[in-house]
């Protein structure tokens, strides 16, 4: 019958050095946590917006006003080129619609220190440019138009950029 041989490579594994292996494990796992925990506090305040109370009383009349823009039929195209945001707005029937004040927001979906708020005059009638385009990333972007007080129009799009 063979002989088994047994090859010692470090010492005999005692329950103190299981004891430790354990506590060192374990402190990883804490520090990283704590690490972790510490950075997510500090950086995100758990808002979307400053009023979350007041918003979610305006739910009704946000959903009115949806229906009323849809209503309008109004078409409206942008595009982002060279630095500039361009918006062409026309209405049921293809007239440009002139007159009217609208801004635009790039917004940061996980910071809103990041977003970048701007307005877009009216070069011709019916056609908005705005010296802004987003930085690369993942942005939402934001379109408002208003005449007066009221908004006319409102609309939010995800968009990717390299």
């Amino acid at each position: 019958m063979a002989r088994a041989t047994v090859l010692r490579t470090g010492g005999e594994l005692t329950g103190w050095k299981v004891l430790l292996i354990l506590a060192g494990g374990f402190g990883v796992v804490f520090a990283v946590n704590g690490l972790m925990a510490y950075d997510a506090i500090s950086t995100f305040r758990g808002e979307v917006v400053d009023n979350p109370y007041e918003v979610g009383l305006e739910y009704n009349s946000q959903i009115a006003a949806a229906a009323a823009q849809s209503e309008r039929h109004w078409r409206v195209a942008v595009t982002l080129a060279d630095g500039a945001t361009r918006a062409t707005f026309l209405d049921a029937e293809g007239r440009p619609l002139d007159g009217l004040k609208v801004t635009g927001v790039f917004a940061a979906p996980a910071d809103m220190k990041r977003d970048r708020a701007f307005a877009l005059r009216e070069t011709a009638p019916g056609l908005y440019v705005g010296e802004a385009a987003p930085l690369s990333g993942v942005w939402d972007f934001e379109l408002t138009a208003r005449r007066g007080d009221a908004t006319l129009f409102r609309s939010r799009s995800r968009m990717k950029f390299p």
